[in-house]
């Protein structure tokens, strides 16, 4: 009769585990590619901001207007990620890869412009209160045992609004409209991480039991670090468009 109770208590525990373990394996490759993209962002604006030579090739020489190159670079972070997300099914998960470290490169290097725009302190303070919003809305995500499904619906229908909103804006030019966009922004990317991040959890959850090929675990992977690394960027620009000092 111990036999068979423990036998029975080996069964119940021992799929429990390897669940657990196959969702911590998931969120932690795709927390990692996160990280390295960021990484990779940091770098290349780093790199372009701090080398006139390089910053030549996107700003002309009166600081007045985009190059080419920095319309290129202004536009094409948009182009990879529609193509990410309507070519997932036919790209390979190396494929999936690159496109993701070259939109990575390339929004870095979008983002040597705020360097010239707003004051290393503000910049290096906003990176830091966006990265501790998002670990603690991360972990809540991650932690809670409440579905955050209509939760999420909430913070995309915000996020439709924002862009709508910020379009409006455009032609507006209004300063009080898009401190009240920028507000509301980061609201809804602190929300969407906590969304997201529990999302993300629930399709590692269901890896184990569906049986999930490895290439297809891998592209699901990068493709959940590119949702987590749009939370983060957006969550940085909307803190630095609300308390970043300009130049």
């Amino acid at each position: 009769m111990d036999y068979q109770n423990y036998s029975r208590e080996t069964k119940i525990s021992l799929p429990y585990t390897g669940e657990q373990t196959t969702v911590k394996n998931f969120m932690a490759n795709v927390f990692s590619y996160m990280f390295l993209a960021l990484g990779v962002s940091a770098l290349m604006a780093y790199l372009f901001s701090s080398n006139p030579i390089l910053l030549s090739y996107l700003i002309n020489e009166t600081h007045t207007g985009l190059n080419m190159l920095g319309y290129v670079v202004m536009f094409a972070p948009l182009g990879f990620v529609l193509l990410m997300s309507f070519g997932y099914a036919r790209l390979s998960a190396p494929v999936l890869m690159l496109l993701f470290i070259v939109y990575a490169a390339i929004t870095g290097i979008s983002f040597s412009f705020i360097f010239l725009a707003y004051t290393s302190g503000s910049i290096l303070a906003c990176f830091l209160s966006a990265s501790v919003m998002f670990g603690v809305m991360a972990v809540m995500g991650y932690t809670t045992q409440k579905d955050l499904t209509s939760f999420g619906r909430i913070m995309m229908m915000g996020l439709i609004g924002i862009i709508i909103a910020s379009l409006v804006n455009l032609f507006l030019k209004n300063g009080t409209m898009d401190y009240i966009i920028s507000f509301i922004g980061v609201m809804v990317f602190t929300g969407l991480t906590a969304y997201d991040v529990q999302k993300l959890k629930r399709i590692g959850e269901g890896i184990e039991s569906e049986g999930t090929p490895a290439v297809e675990v891998k592209k699901r992977s990068i493709m959940g670090a590119l949702s987590l690394y749009l939370d983060f960027i957006n969550l940085f620009l909307m803190l630095l468009r609300l308390f970043g000092r300009r130049n």
